[in-house]
């Protein structure tokens, strides 16, 4: 099986469980920077204790076994931002799934802003998280592990899409999330090299 088909076949879970999702990380960049490989799925879901029997019965169609007692202790976790993932044994592809919990104000913000981009034959219209989440989400994972990946990615969807961006949006956010500085450091550094 293939990446994308795997993706293709988790987004077909997601959707026959009833499970609001936007998909993030290395995958929403392509539809905002550049691509750029990755062997994992990042999902921000709204799933609802309800859904997690239907969501494990659909994963364990396409042979990703994830109890529906794991999924339901994750989500009603709220001393940790835990994920569940949900592994494909054959391949070793992996889904995470970030679930949406009381008082996430990024994640709800992020959910109720998503975009539905086309990416093609193979997967048609996806939901992703729009370009000013996903810079405040890599702005935010990066103050946590240093990783320059998610420098790169902002630099590439700014690079792209800035003109059409909604920096108030990413600035209040920026504030909220403690990650203002690094957000005015990236912005002088852009206008540096294209000044």
């Amino acid at each position: 099986m293939s990446f994308e088909e795997f993706l293709r076949r988790v987004l077909a879970a997601l959707d026959a469980a009833g499970v609001e999702y936007l998909l993030g990380g290395a995958l929403a960049a392509w539809a905002w920077g550049e691509p750029r490989a990755t062997q994992d799925i990042d999902l921000v879901v709204n799933l609802q204790p309800e859904q997690t029997a239907r969501l494990s019965t659909e994963l364990e169609k396409i042979e990703i076994y994830v109890p529906a007692e794991i999924m339901l202790e994750t989500v009603l976790e709220t001393r940790a931002d835990l994920a569940i993932n949900a592994i494909h044994g054959a391949t070793g592809y992996k889904a995470e799934f970030f679930p949406l919990r009381p008082g996430d104000e990024l994640r709800a913000a992020a959910l109720a802003r998503k975009v539905a981009v086309d990416y093609g034959p193979a997967l048609g219209r996806v939901f992703v998280h729009s370009p000013e989440d996903l810079i405040l989400y890599k702005l935010h994972y990066f103050s946590l592990s240093q990783q320059t990946k998610h420098i790169r990615d902002i630099a590439a969807i700014l690079q792209a899409r800035r003109a059409d961006l909604d920096e108030a949006y990413i600035g209040g956010w920026a504030v909220k999330l403690g990650v203002n500085a690094l957000w005015d450091e990236i912005l002088g550094q852009l206008s540096d090299s294209t000044g």
